[in-house]
């Protein structure tokens, strides 16, 4: 018992360790595509760095919002 019960819950660690690295990945990257594709008059990286915090809550929420489909993309 106690051996199956330690190898499923390395299962699951595993499984979301996964999931979380894989969402980070597509957030960077859609974050990367928004930045250079479609806003490519805004340098949101340096606007950032100038203390805008328009562009900061702008991006968290681009961010939050690819890790929610994400999430359910991946578990559904």
């Amino acid at each position: 018992m106690g051996g199956e019960f330690f190898l499923a819950t390395v299962f699951n660690l595993g499984m979301n360790l996964m999931y979380t690295i894989i969402a980070l990945f597509i957030g960077i990257f859609a974050l990367q595509f928004i930045d250079k594709k479609l806003l490519k008059s805004i340098d949101i990286e340096q606007e950032i760095k100038n203390n805008n915090m328009a562009v900061a809550v702008f991006s968290s929420t681009i961010l939050l919002f690819v890790a929610l489909i994400v999430s359910f993309g991946l578990k559904g």
